[in-house]
């Protein structure tokens, strides 16, 4: 009497023959590519505004702000300039978050534009080749 388990140890002995499959990638699906690549942009546009932060925090508590402050006063010869009169923190926070907003919005329609072109190429020129084997 053979059980399910000795089938099973018996295919699990054979060796299995190395086949090549070709496929053609003819089309994508271009709601898909805006999905995926909405969803990376706004990690970048998340990563871009902590960035910024952390540029801020480290300037601002290393020092480097103040030697700027008294390069400025040397070179202007005034008391009164400061960096922060030019740049505040919510000033570079604002910045950073128009920033990663228009990064978001322009690199989602560039994926986009980008699918339809590569389907419209392909309808032309037949696809991409690829091989795929087993292992």
């Amino acid at each position: 009497m053979t059980s399910v388990a000795d089938k099973l140890a018996k295919k699990s002995e054979r060796r299995t023959s190395k086949k090549q499959v070709r496929l053609r990638l003819m089309q994508v699906d271009v709601w898909s590519v805006v999905k995926l690549t909405f969803l990376l942009t706004l990690c970048l546009g998340i990563v871009t505004i902590v960035a910024a932060v952390l540029a801020w925090t480290v300037l601002a508590n290393t020092g480097v702000m103040e030697s700027i402050n008294n390069l400025l006063n040397d070179v202007t010869g005034s008391e009164q300039v400061t960096v922060e009169t030019f740049v505040n923190f919510g000033g570079v926070l604002g910045f950073s978050v128009i920033i990663a907003v228009l990064q978001v919005v322009v690199l989602t329609a560039l994926a986009s534009v980008s699918t339809l072109l590569f389907n419209l190429a392909c309808r032309l020129t037949g696809g991409i080749v690829m091989g795929f084997t087993n292992n």
